[in-house]
C-alpha cells in the first residue's frame, strides 16, 4: 500500500484499532527533513501503535478491511494537521519554580546563586509535588510527549518526579541528580559513597515500578561537580543495566577550564566522560558549545548524542552551537529547553532560538549554511527521538511505533496566529505554527494513543 505521496507503508498485523484519524499529516523521515502526507488515514491499535498509514480516498475499503463504520473515523479540519510529538532533550523540571527569572549571571555563578539554593527545597515531598506536577502538566500542554529530566539529589522527590509523569501520561527519562564535589553549598552534595547507593536505589525502585513509558537515567551532573570516583561508580551503574546516561558538556568557557584544571589526565571534557565509560549510544550530553573536531568524532564513535539548548546558551551568554558542524560530523543531536537556564518550558521556542543562534552565525560569517525550518522541525522530533536512542519507538509517523503525535489547528479562536489567505497549504501552516504558534493551537495531545491533553482528560491528584 502506498501513502499519499507515494512511498509504500507496511500494514501493521490485524489488531483491534483504538482511533482512526484522516487529515494532513506532517513529518520527518532520515532522508526528508519534512514529508508532507495529504488526505491520509491513520490508524492507531489498543496498543497505541500506528496500525497502518493509508490514502483517504481508500476509506471505505479501509473500513470494511478492519471492521469500521465511516463514523468511526476522526476527520481533521481544513486547517489542522497532525505532527509527531516533540521531544525535549534537556530539561531541569526542579528548577521550573523560578523559570523566567535569575538570567544576570553566568553558568558557574548562576549555579552558586540560584540554582543549587532552589534544588535544595526539594527535600521537602509537598514542595516537590507541587513543582513537579506544574512542569510535567504545562509541559504537556505545550506538546512536549517526552522529556528528558534532571531531578535533584533526593530520592523520594525524583521518585514521585516519575510517578507524576506517569499519572499524567508524559513519557519520560527521570535522572537522580549526582554530586559529591559541590563545596559551593555544602547542604547541598552528598557524599561519594551516599550518591552511588542512592542513585541504585532510585533505579531499582524506579524499575520495580514498571511504569510504561518512564525509565530511569543515570545523571552525574556534570564533570565540575563529580569525581573521577563518582564518574567511573556511574559509568558502571548505566553499563551494568544498560541504562541512559544525560549530563553537561562544553557549556561555557570559564567551565571548559575549570574541567582541565581538575582533571589534567584527561585531554579533554569529553575525555573525561569516555575514561569513565559514560559516552554511549544511549548518552545525551547538553549544550556543547565548545566542543572541538576531535571531540565530535569521539561523540560519533561511542553514539552519544548531543542536546542543543539555545535559549540558555544565550540567556546565560554561554555561546552558540554550530548545529551544522555537528551534523557535519554525524552526531545525532535533538533539542532542549533546558529550563531555568532556558527560560521557556515550550519545544516551540527552543525551535526559533534554534533558528535565532543559526542565523547569528551567519551573520558573523557569510559562509555558514543557515538551517531551515523543516531541519529544525526535524531536530525537535525524529531528531530528540534519535538523540535519547528512542527513534525505534517514536520521531514520526511509521507504521509500528506508538503514536505520539500533536494535533494542531493553526486557525484556532482566540489563538495567535491570524490567516489572511485561508487556503494556505500544510507547509505554509507548520511555517506558521512553528513561529507564531503557542499551546492555544495545540488542541490534542497524544501519547503511545493515549489522549493526555486537554488536561481535564486527566486525574486530578496524582499523590
Amino acid at each position: 500500500m502506498s501513502t499519499p505521496n507515494g512511498h509504500t507503508t507496511t500494514v501493521a498485523a490485524a489488531a483491534s484499532l483504538r482511533r482512526v484519524f484522516r487529515g494532513t499529516f506532517v513529518h520527518s523521515t532520515p532522508h526528508a527533513p519534512l514529508e508532507i502526507l495529504r488526505d491520509a488515514l491513520l490508524g492507531v491499535d489498543t496498543e497505541g501503535k500506528i496500525a497502518f498509514i493509508e490514502r483517504g480516498r481508500d476509506l471505505d475499503a479501509v473500513c470494511e478491511s478492519h471492521g469500521l463504520d465511516s463514523s468511526d473515523v476522526t476527520h481533521l479540519e481544513q486547517h489542522e494537521f497532525f505532527m509527531p510529538g516533540m521531544v525535549d532533550t534537556h530539561i531541569h523540571a526542579s528548577q521550573y519554580s523560578y523559570a523566567g527569572t535569575a538570567l544576570d549571571v553566568p553558568l558557574l555563578q548562576w549555579l552558586n546563586l540560584y540554582t543549587f539554593p532552589a534544588e535544595a527545597r526539594f527535600k521537602d515531598l509537598s514542595f516537590a509535588h507541587t513543582v513537579y506536577s506544574h512542569v510535567v502538566k504545562r509541559t504537556l500542554r505545550n506538546g512536549t510527549t517526552t522529556a528528558c529530566y534532571f531531578a535533584t539529589i533526593h530520592t523520594e522527590a525524583s521518585l514521585l518526579l516519575g510517578k507524576i509523569a506517569n499519572d499524567l501520561g508524559q513519557r519520560a527519562l527521570v535522572g537522580k541528580v549526582c554530586m559529591d564535589s559541590n563545596d559551593a553549598v555544602s547542604h547541598y552534595k552528598e557524599s561519594t559513597q551516599e550518591s552511588y547507593q542512592e542513585t541504585c536505589r532510585f533505579i531499582g525502585e524506579l524499575l520495580e515500578r514498571k511504569y510504561p513509558l518512564v525509565k530511569p537515567v543515570v545523571t552525574p551532573r556534570f564533570a565540575v561537580s563529580c569525581s573521577g570516583t563518582l564518574l567511573g561508580q556511574l559509568g558502571e551503574i548505566a553499563r551494568n543495566n544498560d541504562l541512559h546516561i544525560q549530563s553537561h558538556v562544553s557549556e561555557n568557557l570559564e567551565e571548559v577550564q575549570l574541567v582541565k584544571e581538575l582533571f589534567p589526565d584527561s585531554q579533554s571534557y569529553t575525555d573525561v566522560y569516555h575514561k569513565h565509560n559514560l559516552l554511549t549510544d544511549k548518552t545525551v550530553m547538553a549544550h556543547g558549545c565548545y566542543l572541538s573536531d576531535e571531540e565530535l568524532t569521539l561523540f560519533r564513535e561511542t553514539g552519544a548524542s548531543v542536546s542543543h539548548c539555545p535559549n540558555s546558551n544565550i540567556s546565560l551568554c554561554s555561546g552558540m552551537l554550530d548545529v551544522r558542524n555537528v551534523l557535519k560530523h554525524r552526531v545525532k543531536i535533538g533539542l532542549g529547553t533546558d529550563v531555568a537556564g532556558g527560560y521557556s518550558a515550550s519545544m516551540l521556542d527552543a525551535v526559533r532560538r534554534t533558528l535565532d543562534t543559526s542565523k547569528a552565525l551567519t551573520i558573523q560569517d557569510p559562509q555558514h549554511h543557515t538551517l531551515t525550518f523543516e531541519e529544525v522541525f526535524r531536530l525537535a522530533t525524529l531528531g530528540g527521538s534519535q538523540a535519547l536512542a528512542l527513534d525505534h519507538e517514536i520521531g514520526n509517523f511509521e507504521v509500528g511505533k506508538d503514536f505520539d503525535a500533536l494535533r494542531v489547528n493553526v486557525a484556532v479562536a482566540g489563538g495567535p496566529i491570524d490567516l489572511i489567505q485561508h487556503e494556505e497549504e500544510p507547509k505554509i501552516l507548520l511555517e506558521k505554527f512553528l513561529n507564531l504558534g503557542d499551546d492555544r493551537n495545540i488542541v490534542e495531545v497524544y501519547v503511545s494513543g493515549r489522549m493526555v491533553v486537554p488536561l481535564s482528560q486527566q486525574p486530578q491528584d496524582t499523590e
